[in-house]
């Protein structure tokens, strides 16, 4: 029979043996939180994007848009009808692709594609929207008939215009940023896999090793 310092000993080294067991397999319970796992589950609002500059910019572009295009689409006879057709064009354009990227930026979509260089593409529509409101506005102001929806809609097109402005101002100083952040990371890596490659040559046991 087991004395009780016998049993003690065998309790303990069954523990011991009952944690490492546990450490070791491989079903472990996850402490992954909820919010951090992907799919639509983990889909919540950025807060601070839409409390920012550009988030402020981006939903003042919706809104301008979707007014310009209610006010063109309100007016019901024209001639000559293209400077209204090219308007209702831009504005619809403008305000389905701009509404696209305040919905990816603002619940951090464009995070789970980052094979695409989403601050050029933001760059390229604000500078595109900003040039069609321009030349939109400028047509529909100089072939209007004077009526209330045409001269909204002229006013509202070139408020956007200059919203869109302000957005690509401060889109090309992000691009240039984040390419300039780019460029250093990419030297500093060059670096030092030039350095790690002169020190495995000045050293002929890490060759040897290798051989």
């Amino acid at each position: 029979m087991r004395n009780g310092d016998d049993l003690e000993g065998f309790d303990g080294e069954a523990s011991s043996a009952s944690m490492i067991s546990a450490a070791s397999s491989p079903y472990q319970p996850t402490t992954e939180p909820v919010s951090q796992r992907r799919g639509l589950g983990g889909l919540r609002c950025d807060l601070d994007y839409l409390r920012g500059t550009l988030g402020r910019l981006k939903l003042a572009e919706v809104l301008l848009a979707l007014t310009a295009f209610i006010c063109i689409e309100t007016i019901m006879e024209c001639s000559p009808c293209e400077g209204l057709y090219f308007f209702e064009f831009v504005s619809c354009s403008a305000l389905v692709v701009t509404g696209a990227l305040l919905l990816l930026f603002s619940l951090n979509l464009h995070t789970r594609i980052p094979q695409i260089n989403w601050n050029l593409t933001d760059l390229v529509n604000t500078g595109l929207s900003t040039f069609f409101f321009f030349i939109a506005s400028v047509v529909l102001a100089a072939l209007n008939h004077k009526t209330g929806a045409e001269i909204a809609a002229v006013v509202f097109g070139f408020l956007a215009m200059a919203v869109y402005a302000v957005n690509t101002f401060l889109a090309v100083k992000k691009w240039r940023m984040s390419s300039r952040q780019q460029s250093s990371r990419q030297t500093s890596d060059y670096i030092r896999a030039r350095t790690e490659s002169r020190e495995v040559v000045h050293r002929p046991e890490i060759q040897r090793l290798d051989a």
